[in-house]
């Protein structure tokens, strides 16, 4: 009888080698459930702040504490048997020094048993990086539209819209490179900018809102279900789950009310 080996989750450095490669495939999901469809077809899974929003009613991401992160990260983990979970580190959780953002990540490591952690930030967070890095802890960077800093930039806005600009986002791109990053999402980001940036450095980039030529994609699974009834520009909506949601809802109200519901096919005698 032949014995089936066990499924070996996907790691950091098997990310990193992807570049230039086949397309890398990701997308949130933040519950168990969720995760284990998603574990049918991701390369990786990042359990992202974006749950303060899409989980929690949220304005912004800002509100994200370590230990909502670390609860629905576990339940990633426990949903999934093949992609690498990535968790992302909330703010005010990584920024103060490097030895605070080690605490963190180790905790978040430990806790959850994930196989990375992703932060925000270019030039500015190139020493965490490497510190982290040095000392055990996948990272994955995240430049461009960095939704933690949404106050200082003033909202949610597409970035390198003018070409005097590219500049900080090459030299973010090369730092967090230099810095140890297994590889690097770049967010609402012109197409142009975003395809030369992936031209340039060795690690793997993964666009949401930037280019089809990055060396993967990400979008938050709620919104590419349909259950978000203002998605952003650069997402493709591929189901009307919100739609079914409501059908079936008001399916079940209605039959409660009209007393159809239970039959007799739903209890006991």
């Amino acid at each position: 009888m032949s014995v089936q080996k066990p499924v070996r989750r996907l790691t950091a450095p098997q990310i990193a080698k992807r570049k230039g490669g086949d397309p890398i495939v990701s997308l949130t999901s933040y519950h168990a459930h969720t995760a284990a469809i998603v574990d049918n077809y991701a390369d990786f899974i990042l359990v992202g702040d974006s749950l303060g929003m899409v989980m929690h009613g949220m304005e912004s991401t800002v509100g994200v504490t370590l230990d909502l992160m670390i609860m629905h990260g576990k339940a990633v983990v426990r949903g999934t048997k093949k992609a690498l979970v990535v968790v992302d580190m909330p703010f005010g959780t990584y920024e103060e020094s490097p030895s605070e953002a080690f605490r963190n990540a180790a905790r978040v490591m430990k806790e959850t048993q994930c196989g990375a952690v992703k932060l925000e930030g270019g030039v500015r967070m190139a020493e965490t990086i490497r510190f982290l890095t040095e000392r055990g802890i996948p990272v994955m960077a995240h430049i461009g539209l960095t939704p933690q800093s949404v106050h200082v930039m003033g909202g949610f806005k597409t970035q390198g819209r003018h070409e005097d600009d590219w500049d900080q986002h090459f030299e973010d791109a090369s730092a967090v490179t230099e810095a140890g990053a297994f590889s690097v999402v770049l967010e609402g980001m012109v197409e142009p900018l975003a395809a030369q940036i992936t031209r340039e450095i060795p690690i793997p980039t993964i666009g949401i809102g930037a280019s089809a030529d990055c060396d993967g994609q990400i979008l938050v699974l709620e919104d590419m279900l349909g259950l978000n009834p203002a998605p952003p520009k650069f997402v493709k909506v591929y189901g009307n789950l919100g739609g079914q949601i409501e059908a079936a809802v008001k399916a079940y109200s209605d039959e409660v009310k009209d007393r159809k519901f239970p039959a007799e096919d739903q209890v006991y005698r």
